[in-house]
């Protein structure tokens, strides 16, 4: 059986790949750069990475890179493909990059490789993902950009990071959480356990409201599933309704009801199940209905 290649054997197996490694060289003695190689590019050559994955660079640990980078120099060199003539855009290494500028370094070894946009967030992310560890959101944002601007399925998507498919998923589902909480989950506050309870709670408000619990009274993640069951009271905390507010079910119908031009009713019951009646007058009318609601 041929085993798939993919992602999650690592950068370095990826670029090692005969597949990504061309020998063609710039014309001009004076500026010959291997392509597939390494060699020292200025850093003035050198773009960021568009498809940078991690959005965050702790100053302090950039600054003791910085100092490293001084005594030692780059042990490992930055990977870069060729955008240009003599430019360059880093593929991965942005943190040895940004550290050797602070350093006052004018050049830094490079791997000169070739790759597509898709092949470059690809690197990019797996990149991050076994050598700087991004958080989880991070994580979910670069998952999410691969199935957007990559077109890739759940599946597709699990196959070429290296991890199953429950996992690229619970990942995914992060980016449901409100803005305050992703942020707890991004400086640590929080962990992903506590995050994947939080999920199961579509109120707002109630979500926040036990996130600041969780900070505050260190909950454990056991607890906050409990918590978000509605099967332990908290103070401050509303327990989940199984009634539905009437005024609610109005509301959405005088929505419907304007985006469609025509009367619709709403009805849901306690379980969250329900109707939705569209009063159409004709064949014609039900025809412009179909239409505006494709």
């Amino acid at each position: 059986m041929i085993k798939k290649k993919g992602l999650g054997r690592g950068l370095s197996a990826l670029l090692d790949e005969p597949a990504a490694d061309i020998t063609s060289r710039e014309v001009g003695a004076a500026h010959q750069r291997p392509m597939g190689g390494t060699t020292m590019l200025p850093v003035t050559q050198i773009e960021p990475n568009p498809f940078q994955p991690r959005a965050h660079f702790s100053e302090e640990a950039l600054a003791e890179l910085a100092q490293s980078i001084r005594e030692l120099g780059i042990i490992q060199p930055v990977t870069v493909r060729k955008v240009g003539y003599e430019r360059y855009q880093l593929i991965s290494g942005e943190r040895r990059f940004r550290a050797s500028q602070l350093a006052g370094l004018t050049e830094v070894p490079a791997y000169v490789r070739v790759a597509n946009d898709e092949a470059m967030l690809e690197m990019a992310l797996v990149e991050n993902i076994q050598r700087e560890e991004l958080d989880p959101i991070e994580v979910a944002v670069s998952f999410q950009r691969l199935i957007d601007e990559v077109s890739l399925t759940q599946e597709k998507l699990s196959e070429k990071v290296g991890k199953d498919r429950a996992t690229v998923s619970n990942y995914l589902r992060l980016l449901k959480l409100q803005p305050e909480v992703q942020l707890g989950l991004r400086n640590r506050s929080i962990g992903m356990g506590h995050a994947r309870a939080l999920i199961t709670i579509t109120d707002p408000g109630r979500q926040v409201a036990l996130f600041h619990k969780i900070v505050e009274s260190q909950l454990s993640v056991r607890q906050v599933e409990e918590i978000a069951r509605g099967l332990t009271p908290v103070a401050g905390i509303a327990k989940p309704s199984s009634a539905r507010k009437p005024l609610l079910d109005k509301a959405l119908s005088k929505q419907l009801s304007e985006k469609l031009e025509t009367r619709v009713t709403v009805k849901v019951d306690g379980t969250g199940k329900g109707t939705i009646e569209v009063r159409f007058k004709s064949s014609d009318e039900l025809d412009w209905l179909v239409k505006r609601m494709g």
